[in-house]
């Protein structure tokens, strides 16, 4: 390990580099690469258009984003507040990057990655949330009659309310986890703040949009936060 770096140039750089790994537009290039549209979510176009393989490819990159950072702040020595930053910094980087006019991803993919990379056993304890989902999503995709299935494994079943619950109960229940299992109070602070990030892109994604569409706002709000889904894209 090298010797700690302590100096505010040292962090302002860290955490600027960590903004650029987080926005570096992987999912721009795959879907060029592909021919696909650059217009909304790239993760299910590429599932969806160019196949799973090349889907899981995509969000296996965006969990590297985020443990690679927090790797390279702690090869360099950085302090755990320093490093949390920069784990929050990595999270940004993906859902306003500057490559796609600060509209890009929902940060879920890169922020378990910096979570797991910070803390291990409350980032996967907090994951079962999400398996569970995943594992209904899969098991009514299955279900499907009359559907091939190749076609159910790019489709699925439709929207999952299961899958954006699960997220947002496994980001909620980071810094709690993290708080039971004795964590130093800056992880348990920076799982919290992060768990807010989340919550904020949910909310705020294409707000316009919706709020144009004459939609009740309260309808627009829970859509939002608890089904990570804007009205106008149902």
């Amino acid at each position: 390990m090298m010797a700690g770096v302590s100096t505010i140039a040292g962090q302002i750089a860290v955490v600027t580099a960590a903004y650029f790994i987080g926005a570096f537009p992987h999912l721009l290039i795959l879907a060029r690469l592909h021919r696909l549209s650059t217009e909304g979510d790239l993760h299910i176009s590429l599932w969806q258009k160019a196949g799973p393989g090349w889907g899981l490819f995509a969000t296996a990159v965006d969990v590297l984003k985020g443990i690679i950072t927090i790797v390279i702040a702690r090869l360099f020595g950085f302090d755990t507040g320093t490093v949390v930053i920069a784990a929050l910094a990595v999270t940004c980087g993906q859902m306003w990057p500057v490559f796609k006019r600060f509209d890009g991803e929902k940060g879920n993919t890169t922020g378990f990655g910096a979570a797991v990379a910070l803390s291990i056993v409350p980032a996967l304890v907090s994951l079962i949330p999400v398996f569970m989902a995943i594992g209904l999503k899969a098991a009514k995709a299955f279900r499907l009659k009359d559907v091939p299935p190749s076609e159910r494994l790019k489709t699925g079943a439709g929207q999952s309310a299961a899958l954006p619950l699960g997220v947002a109960l496994a980001f909620l229940a980071l810094p709690l986890i993290a708080e039971a299992l004795g964590e130093s109070p800056e992880i348990v602070n920076g799982f919290a703040a992060l768990f807010g990030l989340i919550m904020l892109r949910r909310l705020t994604a294409g707000l316009f949009q919706d709020l144009a569409s004459g939609t009740s706002r309260w309808k627009i709000f829970w859509s939002r936060l608890l089904l990570d889904r804007p009205v106008t894209h149902p």
